[in-house]
Parts: structure tokens; C-alpha cells; sequence
């Protein structure tokens, strides 16, 4: 078949020249008002004919289409019984970016995966996947990527700074591999949070560019390869690496991850004929993995379409090791019941010679198959009360109005997002904007209190039920008992909030607060901002003799003398408190109730209001 190719290579350039294609599905969809997801982008690369393959003779049977950057043609020779040989048939396969032969590393880079890395630098979830044939170039493509991807993270040109960790692990079947620990074996675990670990996997400590391709180098040598017909090297495996992005201005906020992803070579039918059983069976747990996460990938572009419908996504991340070990990336709702803000790239790497298009024919396929059509919103009708409904206008007004005082500024916080967009912002990026309000009044806790009222109002309008609609639209007001749920004032006039807080303090407020002084060093387990927040239980003169606060220091130690309450300094009346600290979960807190302190008034700050969330357990700020 090779040779009768070869033998009418002309005539089959003139059919492909004269080759005039059909109107493309993608057309259709840009008719119909809708888009491909932007967080999800599916691209194809076209690598050039290699040498050998134009010394024989062997024309391009993969061409990107003139005039059109999303479009893959792939065109078939066929013998004809009478006359001279014509196109067996011609396929169109519709993609987000074709990269053809000229297309440098660079330029792909610059263009789909450059984005990638401040996204996971503010917080975010970032993943490339590369895919394709054995000899597809798959592996130089994402060598080349790596490399631009160090010399951003390294050249100190992105905003704040940042603690980077790497670890390069290996996947061949069930079974995983640490490639920076000697191929030690490892274990993929879930905790009881339900976070996937790598139990085992040594992560290393990223300071320059060196370190970062060093470390990559050595993770290659490691990684199993196995020869084919096409390549003496094919990766018989799938190779993650992991880049964890840690935030130390915001230690409460989930680190930022960003991974490179280089997945098993698949294998035409001919690589597969000196096959032994072993190398069946490995074969098999490839094509399982791939079929696995391309689900995966769909369902969890889908989870943007459910953003707006309020319907919800089945994502089937726990039936291979390759999406189970991905699972921050696939997972729509982890604890806490808010998923992370994920960006992905596929890269479909091709191989453009015609005695390849049957496995081409394959790749293509299934980088068509991962790609999600966002219908147009004009389903979607602005409803006051979800946010994933409302344009920029809508969500600026909506944050002046509700983000507390000092206001957060809308310019800043959401200068182009419309509310899904905005629902989507990673929390480390969404808190470092509020900050940057003019003024310097917006404290990390209101703007963490924000995010979660913000989340908390699409959250509670999404749910299936509606009761808690049905409610409002009936003018059912809370019981007492829903509203104790939070440390609000419920008894305290509609105007209270016009009093300064100091003024009404009582028992159960939560304040921030700075201890003073000697008491400066006692400050244990406080906010990420320097601040501390507590309870109030009650007057420090009201307590007996016998009480003493988390230092082990007598709370009243002038109990006989009845005046124990202040000190007549800066500090003030004194109040007994129990600490608030922060909880396993991002933005979680817990009341330690027999960690007291004693706080003055002068040492508090502000009140602060604390919601209790049943599904979790635990205290979320509330503004």
C-alpha cells in the first residue's frame, strides 16, 4: 500500500488541490450563537514531514485549511478499479487552534499555553494535555513547552511572589512512579477530605530556570519508553508534572497548580502486529485511561454550562488512575461545595504523512470528540438573584452595593467579567483585587467574607430545591432559630449597624482584635493578616477567681475587689473571649470555645460576622 501511494503521489496533490470542502460543523455552531468553551481549548499540531518520509516520496495527507485556523482536512487515496486512482474520502475535523508544520514551539506557546501560568499563579488550576501517535512529535512539543514554561515562571515577571514545588510522577497502567526519586513506586491516595495525594512522591523546591529543567531532564531519562515501528523511543506511559504554587501572602488560600501532561504515544494497527501478550495488555490500559479522560474532559467543561442552568455534571474521574490522580482538575464539587477554577489545553499532535491517516484519522478524532459548544446565552434571562446571569454592568453594581464598608471597588474587582466569569475567578486572584481598592481600607477578611457571600447567593439559587425561593416569593421571613445560625445582632434595631460596635458589644459578637503590649506575643492561631478574631463570652470582671485564659494567666485576678473588668490603660474594659481560628478548609473557621483570651476594648478592630454552614461543619465570614 506504502509503494501505490508513493507511486501516485502527483495525482493525488492535483485531487486534493482541486479538493472543495463542505460547509464545517463549526460554521454551523457560530450560526446557531454559540462558542466553544474559552477554558477549555482543543488545538491540533501538524508536525512536518520528517526526512526520511520525503526521501521516499510520501506527500502531506494532513493539511491545515486555507483561510480557515480551526478546520483539519484529512484526505485518503484509494485504488479504482478502472482509471486512474481518486480521494477515498475527505474528512473535516473542526478544532479551537491548527498549528501547521511552520508553526514554531514558541509561537504555540505564546498563543494557547502562555495563559496558563498566571492563571495557576493567582490560585487557579492549569492543565496541558498533549496527545497523539507514537512519532507524532508529541514529546518535542512538550519538552519545548516546558522550557517556556520555567523561563515565565522564573524571570520574575509575574506579580507577588510565590513558593513553587514540582513533582514528576509516571503512570503505566494502575501502577505509579516518583520520576524524581529513582522510579520508586507510589501510591495514589484519597485523604479524608477527599483530596487526592501522590503518598510517597518527593516534590522538589523551584528557585531558577536550571533547577526547573533540571529536574525535568532527569524526570525523561526515567520514564518508560518501549520501540515501534515509527519510534525507537515511544512513550509507553503517561508522565505528570505537578507544579504546586503556593501563596504565602494568603497561606488560607489553596494553592495555585499547574499541570504539563505528556500522555502515552497511541499506536496504529500495524505497530501493534510483533505485539506480545505483556504489550497487548499495556496497550489496552492506555486506550482504557484515554477513553476515560476524554469523558472527564467533557463533563468537566460542562460544569460551565451547569453555572448557568443550574444543572449538574457527572464527571467519571474515579475510573482510571490518570483521572483519579487528576481529580483537581475534573472534580466539580469538593469539599466545601465550590469546585476549582480550572483552564485546560489540549494539544493533538499529528502526523501529516498519507501512510499515516488511518492513525491521524484517530487523534483527530478524538480531539474533536473533547470539544464542548457553549450554546448562546440567549437562553439565559438576567434573574436579579443569580449571579451567573448578570453582564458586567449588573455584577458592578451589585458588588457597590454589597460588599461592605469601605466598598470594594467594581473597576477593580471585576473590570470585564460578567458574574459567571467572576464565579470562575480563582479565590487568591479574586482576594488580591479586592485589595487593591484605592485607600487601603479593604481588609483579606471582608474580601474573603465578600467571595463567600457572593458564592453563597449562587449557590443557594442553584440548588434543585427551591424552597428557599418559594419562601421569598411568599414573603416567609426565617425562623429565629435559622437566623441564630449567624453571629449577627438579631435583636438590635434596623439601625444598629449605625452605632459604632464598641458601643454594643455583647455576649456572642465576634470582633477582630490586636492584643497590645506584653499581650503581643500571646497572639495564637489568628487570621492570615495579622488580626485575631474572637467571641465574646462576657466581662472579664464577671468571671471567678479561678478562670484562667489560654496562657495559663488568672482572667480576674481582682475578683474581691469587684473591678476587675479594666486595667485603665489603652486596653480598656476587659472582655473574656473564645478564640476563632481557621480550619482545615479554605476560608473555613472553628470557635476553639476553652481557648479564651482576654481582649479589650481597645484592642478590638471591628465586629465580624460568622455564619455557620451545616454541610461542612464549620464558620464562614459573612459581610
Amino acid at each position: 500500500m506504502e509503494q501505490f501511494l508513493i507511486d501516485n503521489a502527483d495525482r493525488y496533490k492535483e485531487l486534493v488541490q482541486a479538493f472543495k470542502p463542505k460547509p464545517t460543523p463549526a460554521k454551523a455552531e457560530t450560526a446557531a450563537g454559540g462558542s466553544t468553551n474559552p477554558d477549555f481549548l482543543v488545538s491540533t499540531r501538524i508536525r512536518p514531514l520528517l526526512p526520511d518520509e520525503r526521501s521516499q516520496g510520501f506527500p502531506e495527507g494532513v493539511l491545515s485549511r486555507p483561510g480557515d485556523a480551526n478546520i483539519v482536512d484529512l484526505h485518503e487515496l484509494k485504488k479504482s478499479v478502472r482509471g486512474l486512482p481518486s480521494l477515498n474520502q475527505s474528512f473535516s475535523y473542526p478544532v479551537d487552534r491548527v498549528f501547521g508544520p511552520e508553526s514554531t514551539t514558541k509561537e504555540i506557546y505564546n498563543d494557547i499555553i502562555q495563559p496558563l501560568v498566571p492563571w495557576a499563579w493567582g490560585g487557579g488550576v492549569s492543565t496541558m494535555f498533549a496527545y497523539g501517535q507514537t512519532g507524532s512529535g508529541k514529546t518535542f512539543t512538550v519538552s519545548g513547552l516546558e522550557e517556556y514554561v520555567a523561563e515565565t515562571l522564573m524571570d520574575g515577571g509575574l506579580e507577588g511572589e510565590r513558593k513553587l514545588y514540582m513533582s514528576v510522577i509516571e503512570l503505566a497502567g494502575q501502577t505509579a512512579f516518583d520520576l524524581l526519586n529513582s522510579r520508586k513506586q507510589i501510591s495514589i491516595l484519597e485523604d479524608s477530605l477527599g483530596n487526592t495525594q501522590l503518598a510517597g512522591a518527593l516534590e522538589q523546591a523551584l528557585t531558577t530556570k536550571s533547577t526547573f529543567l533540571s529536574l525535568i531532564e532527569t524526570a525523561s531519562s526515567l520514564r518508560r519508553t518501549a520501540p515501534t515501528l515509527k519510534n525507537d523511543s515511544s512513550s509507553r506511559s503517561h508522565a505528570i508534572c505537578r507544579i504546586r504554587i503556593e501563596n504565602p501572602s494568603i497561606p488560607s488560600a489553596e494553592d495555585g497548580l499547574l499541570y504539563l501532561i505528556d500522555l502515552a504515544g497511541s499506536e496504529a494497527a500495524r505497530d501493534k502486529t510483533t505485539h506480545d501478550a505483556a504489550r497487548m495488555k499495556e496497550a489496552r490500559e492506555i486506550n482504557t485511561s484515554l477513553s476515560v479522560l476524554k469523558d472527564c474532559i467533557r463533563g468537566r467543561a460542562m460544569v460551565d454550562l451547569d453555572l448557568a442552568s443550574g444543572k449538574k455534571a457527572y464527571v467519571p474521574f474515579r475510573q482510571s488512575t490518570l483521572t483519579k490522580t487528576l481529580k483537581h482538575v475534573f472534580d466539580p464539587s469538593p469539599v466545601g461545595g465550590v469546585g476549582r477554577s480550572c483552564k485546560t489545553v489540549v494539544m493533538a499532535c499529528v502526523n501529516p504523512c498519507l501512510a499515516d491517516t488511518q492513525a491521524s484519522k484517530n487523534t483527530l478524532r478524538y480531539a474533536e470528540l473533547l470539544r464542548v459548544v457553549v450554546p448562546g446565552r440567549k437562553g439565559v434571562v438576567y434573574d436579579e438573584r443569580r449571579p451567573a446571569t448578570w453582564g458586567n454592568g449588573e455584577l458592578k453594581k451589585w458588588i457597590e452595593q454589597n460588599s461592605g464598608h469601605p466598598p470594594i471597588s467594581p473597576d477593580l474587582l471585576a473590570p470585564t467579567e460578567s458574574g459567571a466569569q467572576l464565579l470562575r475567578l480563582p479565590i487568591p486572584a479574586f482576594i488580591s483585587r479586592c485589595l487593591q481598592t484605592p485607600g487601603g481600607g479593604v481588609s483579606s477578611e471582608q474580601a474573603t467574607a465578600f467571595r463567600s457571600k457572593f458564592w453563597q447567593l449562587h449557590v443557594d439559587n442553584s440548588r434543585s430545591s427551591r424552597d428557599h425561593l418559594d419562601k421569598e416569593k411568599s414573603g416567609t421571613k426565617q425562623t429565629r432559630m435559622e437566623r441564630l445560625d449567624s453571629s449577627a445582632d438579631i435583636e438590635g434595631p434596623p439601625d444598629a449597624k449605625d452605632v459604632p460596635f464598641k458601643q454594643r458589644i455583647r455576649p456572642g459578637m465576634v470582633v477582630s482584635y490586636r492584643l497590645l503590649g506584653e499581650s503581643q506575643g500571646q497572639q495564637l492561631g489568628g487570621s492570615q493578616r495579622g488580626g485575631m478574631m474572637g467571641v465574646v463570652l462576657s466581662r472579664a470582671g464577671a468571671v471567678g477567681g479561678r478562670v484562667r485564659d489560654v496562657n495559663g494567666v488568672v482572667v480576674n485576678p481582682q475578683e474581691d475587689h469587684g473591678d476587675g473588668d479594666g486595667d485603665g490603660g489603652k486596653r480598656g474594659v476587659r472582655y473574656l473571649c473564645s478564640m476563632v481560628v481557621p480550619a482545615i478548609l479554605p476560608g473555613a473557621y472553628d470557635v476553639c470555645l476553652w481557648r479564651q483570651v482576654v481582649v479589650g476594648v481597645g484592642e478590638m478592630e471591628a465586629e465580624v460576622v460568622l455564619e455557620w454552614d451545616g454541610a461542612t461543619r464549620y464558620y464562614y465570614l459573612t459581610v
